[in-house]
């Protein structure tokens, strides 16, 4: 059956297609161990990958997995490269989140170089799962992690070539286009996310970011939202999100994508079901935004499904071939 795909001009009924009937995951593809978005997600996976080898665990997996891109200066979105807020100040969310369910997340953290490996260490080491601000960056601190100049040359240029004008304006899959070009293109979104399946068949999963380009001072997404821009269940499988992470919130996408998978979705079906519900909730308000969900479940089958097209993501199966995968879309181009 085709499913229809309405045009981005498209203001979406009521009424929807069924998700899982419209799924169309590869059953021949080889379990994967390791995915995570976007083209960057290939040298983040590479790194997880590697980790696993030396025995990591699934956890390990994605924290190398994230730190490898927030050390890229060349990544504009994530890490030490990323873009500033409005008043010129790069803030670092990210999150963390294991099989046995424990968690841990930091917001608005800065001049920390490995926001991922902080969120490790505020669930390891603190009675919480989330610290902010002043106080993440004073705990990371305490625990001596790495310190890093932000925002990079680059980035601060970009910042002062958006001030002539302080236009806030959306700009789809600006993780692959800006990471392939120049940085100081417009910019609304942000993210790596990333999950794995250790040798021992337990999973994690990580999301690190720089949140949106040129954000109101204090703002904070999904990427750092256990059940928003990360969820993991060991029972079931996790899911990521990535894109404007405003709307990610408003469905709790990565926990519903996991629960659809929990009730039988596979991880494409699953993906496409809280794309639609997003889609139906929203209608028009969204037609020109990009959401993408990722999911990785207990067999290691894998899909993704975004608003727009363009959406990408890199998957490792166990032998550590690589390949990259374009995610089908609810919206034509």
């Amino acid at each position: 059956m085709t499913a229809y795909r309405p045009s981005r001009r498209t203001v979406l009924g009521a009424a929807a297609l069924s998700s899982v009937a419209a799924s169309a995951y590869a059953e021949e593809a080889p379990p994967a161990v390791m995915v995570s978005t976007w083209d960057f997600g290939r040298i983040a996976n590479a790194a997880g990958f590697e980790t696993r080898e030396r025995g990591g665990s699934a956890l390990d997996m994605v924290e190398a997995g994230g730190r490898i891109a927030e050390a890229d200066p060349t990544n504009t979105s994530v890490g030490i490269g990323g873009f500033p807020d409005r008043d010129g100040k790069v803030t670092l969310d990210a999150c963390i989140m294991n099989w046995a369910g424990d968690i841990g997340a930091v917001c608005a953290l800065e001049d920390i170089a490995h926001p991922v490996s902080v969120a490790r260490a505020v669930m390891e080491r603190t009675p919480h799962t989330m610290l902010v601000g002043e106080g993440a960056r004073r705990f990371a601190l305490d625990q001596d992690f790495e310190t890093a100049a932000m925002p990079t040359p680059q980035a601060e240029a970009a910042w002062r070539r958006w001030l002539v004008t302080a236009d806030y304006s959306p700009m789809i899959n600006r993780e692959n286009s800006e990471w392939r070009a120049t940085p100081g293109g417009p910019g609304n979104h942000d993210t790596i996310g990333l999950l794995a399946l250790g040798a021992d068949g337990r999973m994690a999963g990580a999301c690190t970011t720089s949140g949106l380009a040129f954000k109101m001072r204090g703002r904070v997404g999904d990427s750092p939202i256990i059940g928003a821009g990360l969820y993991v269940d060991d029972e079931v499988g996790g899911a990521t999100a990535t894109g404007v992470g405003e709307d990610v919130v408003r469905v709790a996408g990565s926990h519903a994508v996991v629960e659809a998978m929990r009730h039988g979705a596979d991880p494409q079906a699953a993906c496409r079901s809280v794309i639609e519900r997003l889609a139906r909730l929203r209608r028009d308000r969204i037609a020109k935004s990009q959401v993408a969900f990722l999911a990785l479940d207990k067999r290691g089958r894998v899909g993704g499904f975004a608003l727009q097209p363009g959406f990408t993501y890199a998957v490792t199966d166990a032998s550590g071939a690589t390949r990259m995968a374009a995610a089908p879309s609810l919206f034509e181009a």
